[in-house]
């Protein structure tokens, strides 16, 4: 038997009891550990696809198109209560306002389902938009939670009762006046616009713990 180091065994009798032990241990130390990576899973569902490749969380599911009656839906486990990101992609050609479901149209109506496996409570939860990572998301990209709409009725979530909008220089939705605790799950509710669709965007999902 040779190693992966080219030692071979074949030319040695191995000693009995604690010495035969040791000469284990000390031939362990010389073959190479090899670390496995988790693989990132990419789900894809109506025109888009969806990604954990960033970290921090995990992807459980995917499904829907986007529409309003068939919302985008996407599953996922948070294991800490710092930022996120999630990101999407298109799969199908861009058609800025298609209906017809075979284009990525810039209109997704999405369903976000969140479980708290952080070991803390979140009395917040924000969500930012970007279309370049790590760089505000500013007018001029079309990209916002439904910006030129001032009254949306389809923001909601189940575990908080309020929320409130931020535009210029950021787009970002922040979830508050509730709480998510360990181990449950909460879900939100939202419309992201997009009038200059990109083929890569970015969700920056942000929980919050009390800070007092």
């Amino acid at each position: 038997m040779r190693t992966p180091s080219g030692f071979s065994l074949t030319r040695f009798s191995l000693p009995p009891g604690r010495n035969c032990r040791a000469l284990l241990l000390a031939l362990s130390v010389l073959m190479p550990v090899k670390a496995y990576a988790e693989p990132v899973k990419v789900w894809a569902t109506g025109a888009y696809s969806f990604s954990d490749e960033l970290g921090g969380f995990h992807i459980t599911g995917a499904s829907g198109t986007g529409t309003r009656d068939d919302p985008l839906i996407i599953s996922e486990e948070l294991n800490s209560s710092t930022p996120v990101t999630l990101t999407i992609r298109t799969t199908k050609p861009i058609q800025p306002f298609s209906t017809n479901g075979e284009f990525a149209n810039g209109v997704l109506y999405m369903r976000i389902e969140v479980l708290n496996n952080s070991g803390q409570a979140w009395v917040e939860f924000q969500f930012e938009l970007q279309e370049i990572l790590n760089q505000p998301s500013v007018f001029g990209d079309g990209l916002s939670f439904d910006q030129r709409n001032k009254t949306p009725d389809n923001i909601v979530s189940s575990a908080y009762a309020d929320f409130d909008r931020d535009f210029e220089p950021y787009d970002r939705l922040l979830f508050k006046n509730g709480k998510i605790d360990p181990l449950k799950r909460g879900s939100f509710e939202f419309l992201i616009t997009d009038y200059t669709p990109r083929w890569t965007f970015y969700l920056v999902q942000d929980p919050r713990i009390p800070t007092g």
